[in-house]
């Protein structure tokens, strides 16, 4: 909330991710991960307002903001249908400092205002198994965080609810063990900051070695329409795999 400065974008964003898993003695302890997020802004000219300048502003130098956020994650089956998890993160963003007034604005007198906060959020997911063929449901709960403000207005982290649920729609009329499968899966998505989505998403299988791959997501401004393919074989007890996705964004 930088109401005081005017700025220009003047470079690009950059963002990184990563994460790592570790899953000890088949799950018996459940699966532990930690996560990282780091977003660069770019670099923004800084401007603020400035009645005695022919130009109304004056520039207070380049700014560049910047976000990370690190998590800590676990997950556990609790039984062969019934399986939970959780991630807590802590978010931080540096938007910069700017030059605000003090006291009466006839003063001319100002202060630099450093705008940075932190957060603590929390993720929360279940998938349940429910015994009829191969249908599965799931559930997160995504980015619950207190509220936090830098100037005047509050807000909260985009809170994102979701459900999905997925089946192999061949287990209908197909024995278990058919050469073929149809993983059909379907995703409602409810942003805090944005109106309902959906995800739909299917992938066929043939003899365990080949699979097409068809996505579409409703309701999003840049992405709809996904696909791709993978193959496989195996030498020996090992598999090789080759996969290939198309995504337009």
């Amino acid at each position: 909330d930088l109401s005081i400065n005017q700025n220009s974008w003047i470079a690009d964003m950059k963002h990184y991710s990563g994460s790592i898993a570790i899953n000890p003695s088949l799950g018996k302890y459940g699966t532990f991960g930690l996560s990282i997020l780091s977003v660069d802004y770019g670099e923004f000219l800084g401007t603020v307002v400035d009645p005695t300048s022919e130009k109304g502003y004056a520039d207070t130098g380049n700014f560049g903001p910047s976000a990370f956020a690190l998590g800590f994650g676990y997950a556990k089956a609790l039984t062969d249908r019934f399986s939970v998890g959780g991630h807590i993160r802590y978010v931080d963003q540096k938007l910069g400092s700017s030059v605000v007034p003090v006291g009466e604005a006839s003063d001319g007198a100002t202060k630099e205002v450093q705008n940075d906060l932190s957060v603590w959020a929390f993720d929360f997911g279940t998938v349940y198994r429910t015994g009829f063929k191969s249908l599965v449901f799931g559930m997160t709960v995504r980015n619950f965080s207190q509220e936090v403000k830098f100037e005047s207005e509050g807000f909260q982290l985009p809170l994102t609810f979701k459900m999905g649920i997925s089946m192999n729609v061949f287990d209908i009329f197909m024995e278990k063990d058919a050469p073929h499968s149809l993983l059909v899966s379907i995703d409602a998505i409810h942003p805090r900051d944005y109106s309902e989505q959906l995800n739909f998403g299917a992938e066929y299988t043939l003899m365990n070695m080949l699979a097409l791959r068809l996505g579409y997501m409703y309701n999003r401004d840049e992405e709809d329409l996904s696909a791709g393919f993978g193959v496989q074989t195996k030498f020996g007890d090992r598999v090789i795999a080759l996969d290939y996705a198309y995504t337009p964004f």
